[in-house]
């Protein structure tokens, strides 16, 4: 199960408060605060690969992609929105970097969101 890199994300996408995963697409998505998507797995292409989109702040999708196209890319439907997408059937995967980019995605997504009210 460690070793699963489904399990690996779910887990990393968990750990954030207020999140919740439903399926979307037919895919596994993580929802910040349950209301708006922040990163979703991405095995339905059928394209023979493991990766997953997530939300990314301005100008880091561009970046990313130039700097590693082995690794990242822009993904179909949301990468106009400067989306991420990231492989996970990379050689050497660096699953601190991913807590990084998802966390990132989160940071971005919970931004957009009404502060959540306080009661007296």
């Amino acid at each position: 199960m460690a070793d699963d890199p489904l399990e690996r994300l779910r887990r990393i996408c968990m750990g954030f408060p207020e999140t919740v995963e439903k399926l979307s697409h037919g895919e596994p998505t993580w929802f910040a605060r349950g209301r708006k998507t922040f990163v979703m797995y991405a095995d339905h292409h059928h394209d023979d690969r493991l990766a997953f989109w997530c939300a990314a702040p301005p100008g880091a999708q561009e970046a990313r992609v130039a700097e590693d196209p082995e690794r990242f890319f822009r993904p179909p439907y949301v990468g106009h929105r400067g989306w991420l997408g990231v492989y996970l059937d990379v050689p050497g995967l660096d699953w601190t970097e991913i807590e990084d980019i998802v966390a990132e995605a989160h940071e971005v997504i919970s931004a957009t969101l009404p502060k959540p009210r306080r009661r007296a």
